[in-house]
């Protein structure tokens, strides 16, 4: 098979506008403060036991492109999690992200000391199926924390 000249730059541009489309469909940072500010009074509005069952709801309002929530009681547990469900009712308080850090427990603490907060650390983007770095948000509601997250390209 042989492409012409017209075949070979609709292909060409096509592989060059598939990094830029992927760039496009990772949620930005300020969707992910959107989407826990949405999640924070879903509990609210509906109670803690449903709004844990609707965080993990694929595809949902709350599993966006690589947006999820994560949520965690106080002593590191996962209670929700909408990128993996495998990590509910887990201990996670001693995870570590491919850097070693103990991500887990740095936002417990901040989550302690200050109520909310963000932070980074390297974690598994589930639309890229890499460890990526990501920036957390996060807001303490009594005694869980409440998460989401956007992940920077590598």
């Amino acid at each position: 098979m042989t492409l012409d000249r017209r075949q070979f730059s609709v292909l060409l541009a096509a592989a060059f506008a598939l990094p830029a489309f992927a760039a496009e469909e990772r949620g930005k940072p300020e969707e992910a403060r959107a989407m826990l500010a949405r999640a924070v009074a879903h509990i609210k509005s509906v109670g803690r036991e449903k709004a844990m069952a609707d965080f993990m709801v694929k595809p949902g309002p709350w599993v966006d492109r690589d947006l999820y929530i994560t949520v965690f009681d106080m002593s590191g547990k996962t209670l929700s999690h909408g990128a993996n469900p495998r990590m509910v009712g887990k201990d996670n308080i001693n995870l570590q992200d491919g850097n070693g850090k103990f991500h887990v427990k740095e936002r417990l603490e901040i989550a302690r000391a200050k109520g909310r907060g963000q932070q980074e650390f390297a974690f598994l983007n589930p639309m890229t199926k890499q460890i990526e770095p990501k920036l957390m948000f996060f807001e303490r509601m009594d005694d869980i924390v409440v998460a989401c997250g956007s992940y920077k390209p590598v």
